[in-house]
């Protein structure tokens, strides 16, 4: 059972669900549950985005209206496992989820491909499903995605908090690790960025998740037919003194048409500096570079 989103939420995400629609696939012994905006303009792909580990379609809430603007249909799932999405009907990592995911955009969008765009551990997912459904997949975006052999569990370390009764403390360790990885300025760790963390972080049911730390999207994306772009923060904490790593991990994939940086932003860099973001996302959308962020190649 997940504890769905509640009124308890901040407004911005009320407000954002009372304009989508919510949609159900199978998934396991349950569904899995899709946030649909929008309608795609003649020549715009559906935009398919995938959150990262224990998130919901809460991760792109300042990025949707925009795609959705752009004349295109922004479709958002809570990964099996996470959110109001019922787990997988087995295994607990990226490498499963893109059976599920198929499965749902089958019914969905039918035959019709989509641009899918991944970020962090629904990088390695979008990776695989590329790989696995190459027929879905138009372009792929990952957006500070691990999995390239470059960082490690040591490289982030986080607090626990689960062992804490009390709300103060654990929103306190909450706040230490909303800094620690996915946040660049304290700043950016307002009541809003700390009240989706904590909503999301307690609906985590895909435990013992490990593939983050390997090199498996490295080895996964030479098999990827559609181009391929990346987009990250360039205070990336996974990244961090590992940029030049990170390229040349990305350097050898002859699909992979370029890595943006975006400047002053940290791992959640779609929340954190989202104008910049939304620009160079809907630039690799339509197949051009973006002058807002900066290029490292």
């Amino acid at each position: 059972m997940t504890t769905p989103l509640s009124d308890a939420l901040p407004d911005e995400v009320r407000q954002l669900l009372g304009t989508a629609t919510r949609l159900e696939t199978p998934c396991g012994a349950g569904a899995l549950v899709w946030h649909v905006w929008g309608q795609s303009e003649p020549g715009n792909n559906p935009v398919v985005l995938l959150h990262g580990g224990s998130g919901s379609w809460t991760h792109w809430l300042r990025n949707i209206l925009a795609l959705a603007a752009s004349g295109r249909r922004v479709l958002v799932p809570d990964l099996p496992g996470f959110g109001d999405s019922a787990k997988p009907a087995w295994g607990t990592d990226a490498d499963v989820l893109p059976e599920p995911l198929e499965a749902g955009l089958k019914i969905l969008l039918g035959e019709q491909h989509c641009d899918l765009v991944g970020f962090s551990f629904g990088g390695m997912v979008a990776g695989f499903l590329a790989v696995q459904f190459p027929a879905r997949v138009a372009r792929l975006v990952l957006v500070g995605a691990p999995g390239l052999g470059v960082a490690s569990r040591k490289t982030v370390p986080l607090m626990p908090w689960r062992h804490l009764a009390d709300a103060d403390q654990r929103d306190a360790i909450h706040r230490q690790n909303l800094a620690a990885l996915m946040l660049h300025h304290p700043e950016s760790i307002t009541e809003l960025a700390l009240r989706l963390h904590v909503a999301n972080v307690v609906r985590d049911r895909m435990k013992g998740r490990g593939l983050a730390y390997t090199d498996v999207l490295a080895r996964t994306l030479p098999q990827v037919q559609c181009p391929v772009y990346a987009i990250y923060g360039r205070e990336d904490a996974l990244y961090k003194g590992r940029l030049d790593a990170l390229a040349e991990a990305l350097r050898p994939v002859r699909s992979v048409q370029g890595l943006q940086l975006i400047e002053d932003a940290g791992h959640w860099v779609q929340f954190e500096r989202p104008k910049a973001f939304n620009a160079a996302l809907l630039a690799v959308l339509n197949d051009g570079p973006s002058p807002d962020a900066g290029a490292h190649r």
